[in-house]
């Protein structure tokens, strides 16, 4: 499996469609927009790569994610606020000893999962904002190992949670309520099916059809797994300022897959080579 660049979006400047000092997290909706949070603003951009919206957020978001109904929900530090499809804000949950950093967000049926990353773990949520347990933090080390300071993960179409814990080398697998099932990874600094470094990888995607995508630090790359851990492709290397790290990915419904350079703040965009099915 191959993939070509085929789109660069935002970038660091003061244009609309730009970011002036931080890109952090990504989120692709059932029409192939993607939604970034940087600065103090999220910005949605079409398929066609064209600024549709944008909106301001009363802190600087450090996760954004689009749920089932359109709405969008932006982690920030202590907080969560909730945007209508226009960009109204019509709800924030708030809690400063558990929402410490929301660095990622997804969902599953009724269910919220908020990562904190002051915390080390993943929280799940009602859809009304009711705290219903932790996940990730039952074990010797009492939490996930984050070096880089992001927890991240992404909820699969059954409901299982892939999270990185990077400090460890893998993505491990949760129930919702927070029992671990297993995992994937191992150190290795030459093949690249393994994770090198300190601490990779940081940046996790889950797909419907269970692919798993992840992004690393140290030289910065983006990665595709298959759901029992089999490396699929290396989606891109070289092409990402070699100083990024916390690469937030997110993945189309039609393969596309982009990815965020947290040093240039632009959003390189993928796709599979014709004949080859991305995101299955």
């Amino acid at each position: 499996m191959q993939y070509t660049q085929i789109q660069l979006l935002a970038g660091k400047g003061a244009g609309d469609h730009e970011f002036t000092a931080a890109l952090r997290g990504l989120a692709v909706d059932r029409l192939d927009f993607v939604y970034a949070a940087g600065d103090r603003e999220v910005k949605v951009f079409d398929n066609a790569g064209r600024l549709r919206r944008r909106w301001s957020t009363s802190q600087p978001g450090l996760s954004v994610a689009v749920c089932g109904d359109g709405r969008v929900f932006v982690g920030q530090a202590g907080q969560v606020e909730i945007f209508d499809h226009a960009g109204r804000l019509t709800d924030t949950w708030r809690d400063q000893e558990r929402l410490g950093l929301v660095t990622a967000i997804d969902f599953f049926k009724d269910h919220v999962f908020l990562a904190d990353a002051r915390n080390r773990c993943i929280r799940r949520y009602d859809g009304g904002g009711k705290f219903l347990n932790d996940i990730g933090n039952d074990n010797r080390m009492k939490g996930l190992l984050i070096p880089n300071g992001v927890v991240d993960f992404g909820v699969d179409a059954q409901g299982i949670l892939h999270a990185a814990n990077p400090g460890k080398h893998r993505v491990e697998r949760y129930t919702p309520e927070g029992k671990l099932l297993g995992d994937f990874g191992r150190f290795d600094g030459r093949d690249p099916a393994g994770f090198s470094g300190c601490c990779n990888p940081t940046n996790v995607a889950v797909t419907d059809g269970a692919r798993i995508w992840v992004t690393e630090k140290a030289g910065p790359r983006a990665k595709v797994y298959d759901s029992g851990g089999t490396l699929l492709a290396v989606i891109a290397a070289g092409v990402f300022d070699p100083n990024c790290k916390n690469m937030s990915i997110a993945v189309g419904w039609r393969g596309r897959v982009y990815v965020a350079d947290t040093v240039k703040l632009a959003i390189f965009v993928f796709e599979p080579r014709a004949g080859e099915a991305g995101a299955a």
